[in-house]
């Protein structure tokens, strides 16, 4: 990763750890003044996900490793880990304390002081959360073309990206939630309220962490490339006037933006090995220039008939 472009490449995890500092320590000091469990609740929120922002910033750093003997695809997939860790946070951490915290407050209630503190935190928070959201979204929305967002948040192989606009959501929603608690504990003269508050700000962050958790396994156990791009791989490869038929065409992402790729094809008979070299080299080269993602490519001249087929899932 070029050190001219990393701020602007990692701009949306900046943002979002700037503002999530910021309004951790306003919620923690609103809670101290005010007692409020849902204020609390989302003073832990805002910590876990500030330390989120800073394991995905580390995974990135890994991420762009370059390879050795060790790894010889590189450490692209190191990104996945982190977003899974960050996953784990959002449910133990976020989710466990908001509840928790929201469990003790329901059992052993304690009236609400002074909310006003808590509205001036609030306000603040909606809107540094929303401008943080606004820029994950935009980043989101810019990458996704045609599909829809629940189906670019399937497709995304960039955790950085989507783990950031999923967070930023909950936490809108969760200071709804806690200004809604906030206003109806001081109205009702209910501190319960204000305690189921908070576990309904754990409820929110466990779907969420779910949700992450299970989009971080599915990329750190293998996704193969869009379908789109692997059609126009096979395309090239049906084009040659050398090749029979392409048996299969086998992709998996080793980062965001690097795909390995096997390729098995049938060639003509008459070809010679020597000839079949000087083909498959002209063809690798053809094939990242068209498509500068593939960092790996393994091209094997197999007959279709011993050609290894895929099962359906």
């Amino acid at each position: 990763m070029a050190k001219p472009n990393y701020f602007r490449e990692n701009l949306v995890l900046f943002g979002a750890l700037a503002a999530n500092l910021g309004i951790a320590v306003a919620k923690f000091i609103a809670a101290g003044i005010t007692g409020s469990s849902a204020m609390l609740s989302e003073g832990f929120h805002s910590v876990v996900d500030s330390l989120n922002q800073v394991l995905l910033l580390y995974g990135k750093h890994r991420s762009g490793k370059p390879p050795n003997r060790k790894h010889p695809f590189g450490y692209g997939r190191e990104l996945y880990f982190w977003a899974f860790v960050v996953a784990i946070l959002v449910f133990a951490v976020g989710a466990g304390l908001s509840f928790y915290e929201g469990l003790t407050h329901w059992r052993r209630p304690e009236p609400l002081r002074d909310p006003t503190v808590n509205y001036i935190v609030l306000g603040i928070a909606i809107i540094l959360e929303g401008t943080s959201w606004t820029i994950a979204l935009r980043e989101f929305l810019a990458a996704k073309g045609d599909q829809g967002i629940w189906s670019e948040f399937r497709r995304s192989k960039d955790p950085s990206v989507f783990v950031v606009l999923f967070e930023d959501t909950a936490a809108l929603a969760g200071l709804i939630v806690a200004a809604v608690g906030v206003w109806a504990s001081h109205v009702f003269d209910a501190p319960r309220i204000d305690g189921m508050a908070s576990m309904v700000i754990g409820g929110i962050l466990a779907m969420v962490a779910a949700l992450l958790a299970r989009e971080a396994k599915s990329l750190l156990i293998g996704e193969s490339a869009d379908t789109e791009l692997v059609g126009k791989i096979r395309d090239l490869v049906e084009a040659k006037d050398w090749v029979t038929g392409v048996n299969h065409v086998r992709t998996i992402h080793t980062s965001p933006r690097e795909i390995f790729v096997a390729i098995s094809a049938d060639l003509e008979d008459h070809i010679t090995i020597g000839e079949g070299e000087k083909f498959i080299e002209a063809l690798e080269t053809e094939l990242r220039t068209e498509i500068p993602e593939l960092s790996s490519i393994y091209v094997r001249p197999e007959a279709r008939e011993d050609a290894a087929r895929l099962t359906s899932d």
